[in-house]
């Protein structure tokens, strides 16, 4: 396997159902986005990482058709998960997709960190990715919805800690390290529940960087994501902002397609366990894939360093992006 893809993993979130908030995403996808067609780009993107050295999939229950594009994957390739270096499964419970495969819906995704949902969840993606299933998070954990402090949810997601999947979180918002620091105090039977976080952070929005480094420190694993701040960060996707436009500024400069910039300085995180990738198609995840061979240079990442944004702002320019 390729040394630098070893940090590398690959979600499906932006090719498994036909719209998201990713900039320049429909250039590259056009206008057929139908379930067949999806279903091939999500396995042409599978084949090409698999081949590239990247073993961490990541999914989600709210990522249309997600979990089902990769268990068929899984299935007429059945030695990716043998062997001395198999990949790892994660995915994610809490927001239900709702799209009905449309671009123009209303409501995309319904969030629910219930009991029930958990439990109703949890089942599918069982079925579907079967003893694959390695990670399992609760999708965009927030203080807000008490999911941290449920007791009983706790208690269900212990048993499949208990019985050898990794049990987690994944982040969103502007207090996603208060998010983190409360799920690392979580404890059932006076162990640690919460062993996996899975964090948005960029140059653009770091500001979860030192509650990602003590979990690291706490023995969880770190996975980072949106680390072209869905699309902000990479070619074709910037969208007038300072911070983006001074990161394209940056590329052009140097001459490195800003994607690979922004993947390199997610790697430079020592804290990082894995970094995922979310093209939709195999050109990005060449270029993408690229990054993982970039050092950046001292100048380049003062320069970086400088275009965060206040976690506020960041998120409502987040919360602001269309689906398409």
């Amino acid at each position: 396997m390729p040394a630098p893809a070893h940090r590398l993993g690959l979600g499906l979130a932006a090719i498994a159902r036909p719209a998201y908030i990713t900039s320049g995403r429909a250039g590259e996808l056009g206008d057929d986005r139908d379930v067949a067609t999806l279903r091939d780009r999500s396995r042409a993107l599978l084949d090409a990482a698999y081949a590239a050295g990247v073993r961490y999939l990541d999914v989600a229950r709210s990522y249309g058709r997600a979990e089902e594009f990769l268990a068929g994957w899984l299935a007429d390739r059945p030695g990716v998960t043998g062997g001395e270096d198999p990949v790892e499964i994660g995915s994610k419970w809490g927001y239900r997709y709702v799209g009905g495969w449309r671009t123009d819906a209303d409501t995309h995704e319904v969030k629910d960190h219930s009991l029930d949902a958990f439990t109703e969840q949890y089942a599918l993606s069982r079925e579907l990715l079967g003893d694959h299933l390695g990670t399992y998070h609760v999708h965009s954990a927030t203080l807000d919805t008490g999911v941290l402090d449920d007791g009983r949810v706790h208690r269900a997601m212990a048993h499949l800690r208990d019985r050898g999947i990794r049990v987690g979180i994944s982040t969103s918002g502007p207090a996603q390290a208060d998010a983190v620091r409360r799920a690392l105090d979580v404890r059932v039977d006076g162990e640690p529940l919460f062993t996996s976080f899975q964090s948005t952070w960029n140059p653009l929005e770091p500001s979860v960087g030192p509650a990602l480094a003590e979990a690291a420190d706490a023995g969880a694993r770190v996975i980072v994501k949106e680390v072209f701040a869905n699309g902000r960060l990479a070619p074709g996707g910037e969208d007038g902002t300072e911070g983006a436009r001074a990161a394209a500024a940056l590329a052009a400069r140097t001459g490195v397609p800003l994607d690979r910039i922004a993947v390199a300085a997610a790697l430079a995180n020592p804290w990082a366990w894995r970094v995922l990738l979310g093209p939709v198609g195999t050109d990005q995840l060449a270029s993408n894939l690229a990054g993982a061979e970039l050092t950046l240079p001292a100048d380049a990442a003062e320069e970086l360093t400088a275009l965060a944004e206040p976690a506020e702002h960041y998120w409502a320019t987040r919360s602001a992006r269309p689906w398409s």
